[in-house]
């Protein structure tokens, strides 16, 4: 009967092969979500071996940051938003666990990475929650945390405000959409803690630079950042 399914299986997944979400090649044995060329073969950043990198400069004279840090760089049409897009918008949600399960083994390299006591994914507001069904920083979150032995502190962090898209604003105009749309339920919590915020891409900084601005009004509070791509 084992056999049977085995071949049952082999025989399914010849008429509907699964696809690698970054390039669409069919997945072959033990090949897990993304094929053996992307898995190696993306662009990493090493930002992980760079205290000084793009994603930290992002921050400077903006707000403290102990680290900061892009698994991948984005750039338009290419692999990694082929997979960002099948990650927040055709619902493979166990493509943010296994980024995150890259990016943790990575970060676990960086002393500083290793001192997180929690991590909070950027959080969206509960109508947009609602229609998308996940939170895609949060999936990448889990897989981090397993990596780096931290919590995932998922619902003190809120978004009290639907903002307007970002898209094709200007930096300033993506600050201002920002203003005041994050509050902590809990800031009791997050005293004297090393806090890894997290997010699916970076482009100018703003969410994270506006999250990252009310929790540091928290005591002690120390603040990383890592996020899936670096939009260049």
């Amino acid at each position: 009967m084992k056999l049977l399914r085995g071949y049952l299986a082999d025989f399914v997944s010849l008429l509907f092969p699964e696809l690698c979400p970054a390039c669409q090649a069919s997945l072959v044995v033990n090949e897990y979500i993304i094929c053996s060329d992307c898995r190696y073969n993306l662009p990493y950043t090493n930002f992980h071996l760079q205290a000084d990198n793009i994603v930290a400069q992002q921050f400077y004279g903006k707000i403290k940051v102990e680290a900061a840090y892009a698994l991948y760089y984005f750039t338009k049409g290419g692999k990694v938003q082929n997979l960002m897009h099948h990650f927040k918008y055709k619902g493979m949600q166990q493509i943010g666990n296994l980024l995150g399960h890259i990016a943790g083994t990575q970060l676990a390299q960086n002393p500083v990475f290793n001192t997180v006591d929690l991590i909070i994914p950027v959080p969206l507001h509960k109508k947009r929650l609602q229609e998308r069904g996940y939170n895609q920083s949060a999936r990448f979150a889990e897989g981090l945390a397993e990596k780096l032995n931290a919590m995932v502190e998922d619902h003190n962090l809120l978004r009290t405000i639907a903002t307007a898209t970002q898209t094709h604003k200007s930096r300033f105009a993506r600050f201002e959409n920002m203003q005041d749309v994050f509050m902590i339920k809990h800031p009791e919590k997050l005293i004297n803690k090393h806090v890894l915020l997290v997010d699916d891409i970076i482009t100018t900084g703003s969410t994270l630079e506006a999250c990252g601005m009310e929790l540091l009004k928290i005591p002690g509070l120390t603040l990383s950042i890592a996020t899936i791509a670096y939009a260049q």
